[in-house]
């Protein structure tokens, strides 16, 4: 996808973080957004400030957690618009009391949060979404956000590491199938080192059903791989917003917005080639 002018976009994860960045640079590009986050002062609040500045936008409460949200959320943007082009399945969170702790000691409802809206936010997206595509036989693009940390092995994250190791798994698939189809909708996966977010900070929008009373309070850590590389840029959300869309210009599927996912990513690789045990990243 080369131009976006006057074409639809929807964000989910849009009130925030990476989400807020791309919803603003869709903005700029003179798309037509559609803002979807769960938290509803910050939605509002991304709602007001785009559309003082001038851009057409819409928001929608959504819980990307929950197929029917996502079902509504599509509702909307036809009716509105008529259509979609561009869809970011950004929405994540992470579950501060997870990090640190041994898996066996893990509550599910961690899993099962993390589960459910990192990895099932983006199935149930490209389930609802990319039929509207397809029928539209028109020039698309689909952008899902997964982490580094689906891509390394890191102790501290292993919740979150498999919820977007699974987002590439399905990316990947999802660009090979519509390939095979010859339809002309575009598929990136986002795998980004450090960019400011409130990720860290998720736990305030986490439904009820998926506290555990018997778990008991933990001071959030800073993961091993922030202590380790504390010197490593940290981007703002609009600095990773031009990355992706450069690489949606360029039609390109895997999206690093720094050299160190890359180099990261080999040293797991070659393990693997040389049927080496994991180990610890480390910048070499």
């Amino acid at each position: 996808m080369k131009g976006f002018r006057d074409k639809v976009a929807v964000v989910t994860g849009a009130a925030s973080g990476i989400g807020r960045g791309l919803a603003e640079r869709c903005a700029r590009e003179g798309m037509k957004v559609v803002l979807a986050d769960v938290e509803e002062p910050a939605l509002r609040n991304a709602e007001k400030v785009l559309k003082a500045a001038g851009a057409d936008i819409r928001s929608v409460l959504t819980d990307v957690s929950r197929l029917k949200d996502i079902e509504a959320l599509a509702k909307t943007v036809l009716d509105t618009y008529g259509g979609v082009h561009l869809l970011f399945n950004n929405a994540g969170v992470q579950a501060g009391a997870s990090i640190g702790r041994p898996l066996w000691e893990n509550a599910l409802t961690d899993w099962e949060w993390l589960l459910k809206v990192n990895l099932w936010g983006v199935i149930y997206g490209v389930k609802v979404f990319v039929p509207i595509m397809l029928g539209q036989k028109t020039e698309c693009h689909i952008v899902n956000t997964s982490s580094m940390a689906g891509l390394i092995a890191e102790p501290q994250l292993v919740i979150y590491a498999v919820t977007k190791s699974g987002v590439v798994s399905l990316s990947e698939g999802l660009y090979l199938q519509l390939k095979r189809i010859n339809v002309p909708i575009g598929v990136s996966v986002l795998c980004p080192a450090f960019v400011s977010s409130r990720l860290g900070d998720a736990d305030r929008n986490r439904p009820e059903e998926f506290h555990d009373p018997k778990q008991a309070p933990r001071q959030t850590e800073k993961p091993v791989l922030m202590k380790q590389f504390g010197n490593v840029p940290v981007l703002s959300p609009e600095q990773c917003a031009d990355v992706v869309f450069k690489a949606i210009r360029e039609d390109k599927f895997y999206v690093f917005t720094d050299p160190l996912v890359t180099r990261l990513f080999k040293q797991r690789a070659d393990n693997i080639l040389q049927g080496k045990s994991p180990e610890m990243p480390r910048i070499i």
